[in-house]
C-alpha cells in the first residue's frame, strides 16, 4: 500500500461500487428514506436478516443457508430459497406493521458483480453467474444491492472506525466466519478489482498438497482457518466437544485436539495476513466475524507468527473488529438505505462522489447478531 509521502496528488475518483456508495450515504446530511428496508447477510452456514424502519427493528429471522428445497433444480437451489424465505418473513412483518417495503440490501461471499448484482461464482452456496439483484427485483418490485459479504461489512467497519477516531487509511479488514476473506482499503477507498474479486485470501494456498478445499485448490487459508474447517478438523482429529466453534476454542488450553487444530488456523491464517502484508503493505489488519470475538486468544498468538514470518520487515496492527461480528448486517443494510433513493429498475445505488470513509457509525441495531445465531458461522 502506498504512503502518504508517495501518494498521487491526482483527483481521487468516484467510489464505483455499492459498497463504496452505502459507506459514502451514511455521511451526516445523507435523507432519511421512507419505507422498510431489508438487510440479508448469506453465509455458507446460515442467512441472516433484519428489517427496519429508520433506526427502529421490526423484526430479525436466522435460517440454514442449505436446507431442503421443494425442487432441486430451482434457480439458485437451496442458497437462494433460504434467501427468499427470510425476505418473505421479513416484508410481511414490515406490512403488518404498515410500512411498505423500500428496498433489500444483501451481501454475498463468492465473486461478486456488484454493479449488475451478479454472483458470479460462489462455491458454498453452488451460485454460477447467479443474476441475485434482478431475481429479487423482479420477485418484490423493490430496489436491490448486492455486494460481496467482505466490503460489506468492511463498510460498516470503516464507519465504526472513523467514529472512533481509528485508522481506516491503509486496512485490510478480515472477516472470519464460514469461509475466509478480507477487504483491501487503499487511501481510505475500498479496492474490487478488476473482476470483483480483491481481497479472496482465503483461497489462497499456503500449505502446497494440503487439504482439499472447496474452490478446487489444496492448502488453502480458509481449509484451516475458518470456522467450519475449525470444527470439522477437531472433529475429524477425535475431539468429542459437539458444539459451535468458540467451545472448540475456549478449550484449547486443556483439550490437545482443540489445541493441535487451533495452532494450525492461527498459522494459515498469518501465512495469509503475511502475504498481503508483503504486498500491500497496510497500517493495520482488522479481523472481524464470529471468529474475530475470540479476541487476544486468536490476535496474541496471530501477531506473533505475523511478525514472525514478516521477518525484516514491520509487522500491522493486528486488531479486533469494532463492528463486531454482526458487521454483515450492518453493511448490508448501508446498502438497502443507499439502494432505497434509486428508481425500482436499477439493481445499485445511483453513484455518489463522496469518499469510502463514512463519518458516522454504523447504526447500532444493525450491528448486533441476530438472535439465536451461532456468532461464527
Amino acid at each position: 500500500m502506498t504512503s502518504p509521502a508517495r501518494r498521487s496528488t491526482s483527483p481521487s475518483p468516484r467510489p464505483t461500487s455499492p459498497a463504496q456508495r452505502a459507506t459514502s450515504a451514511a455521511r451526516p446530511g445523507s435523507p432519511e428514506q421512507s419505507g422498510a428496508i431489508v438487510a440479508v447477510d448469506v453465509g455458507g452456514t446460515t442467512v441472516k436478516g433484519m428489517v427496519r424502519v429508520g433506526e427502529v427493528v421490526l423484526d430479525r429471522v436466522v435460517v440454514p443457508t442449505l436446507g431442503p428445497v421443494d425442487h432441486a433444480d430451482a434457480v439458485g437451489g437451496p442458497a437462494l430459497a433460504a434467501v427468499t424465505a427470510v425476505v418473505d418473513r421479513l416484508a410481511a412483518a414490515a406490512t403488518a406493521a404498515g410500512n411498505p417495503l423500500a428496498a433489500i440490501g444483501l451481501c454475498t461471499p463468492g465473486v461478486v458483480d456488484a454493479e449488475t448484482g451478479t454472483v458470479l461464482v460462489a462455491v458454498n452456496l453452488d451460485w454460477h453467474d447467479l443474476p441475485l439483484a434482478a431475481l429479487l427485483r423482479d420477485r418484490y418490485g423493490v430496489p436491490v444491492a448486492v455486494a460481496h459479504d467482505a466490503r460489506a461489512a468492511a463498510t460498516a467497519e470503516i464507519a465504526a472506525r472513523t467514529a472512533a477516531g481509528r485508522d481506516v487509511t491503509e486496512m485490510v479488514f478480515i472477516p472470519i466466519g464460514t469461509g475466509v476473506s478480507a477487504s483491501l482499503v487503499v487511501d481510505g477507498r475500498l479496492v474490487v478489482g478488476a473482476a470483483g474479486g480483491a481481497g479472496e485470501v482465503g483461497h489462497v494456498c499456503v500449505r502446497p498438497g494440503g487439504e482439499q478445499c472447496t474452490c478446487g485448490q489444496r492448502g488453502c487459508v480458509e481449509v484451516y482457518a475458518s470456522a467450519r474447517n475449525i470444527r470439522r478438523r477437531y472433529r475429524e482429529g477425535g475431539g468429542t466437544i459437539d458444539g459451535a466453534t468458540d467451545e472448540i476454542v475456549a478449550a484449547v488450553d486443556t483439550d490437545p485436539v482443540a489445541a493441535a487444530v487451533w495452532d494450525d488456523a492461527v498459522d494459515a491464517l498469518a501465512a495469509g495476513i503475511a502475504i498481503l502484508s508483503a504486498v500491500l503493505d497496510p497500517a493495520v489488519v482488522v479481523v472481524g466475524g464470529g471468529l474475530g470475538e475470540s479476541g487476544e486468544r486468536l490476535l496474541a498468538p496471530l501477531r506473533t507468527a505475523v511478525d514472525a514470518r514478516l521477518g525484516w520487515r514491520p509487522a500491522p496492527r493486528i486488531e479486533q473488529s469494532l463492528a463486531g461480528s454482526g458487521a454483515g448486517l450492518a453493511g448490508a443494510a448501508l446498502l438497502a438505505r443507499t439502494a432505497a433513493g434509486s428508481s425500482p429498475a436499477e439493481t445499485a445505488p445511483a453513484a455518489a462522489t463522496a469518499p469510502a470513509a463514512a463519518t458516522t457509525p454504523a447504526p447500532p441495531a444493525a450491528t448486533a447478531p441476530a438472535a439465536g445465531q451461532d456468532p461464527t458461522s
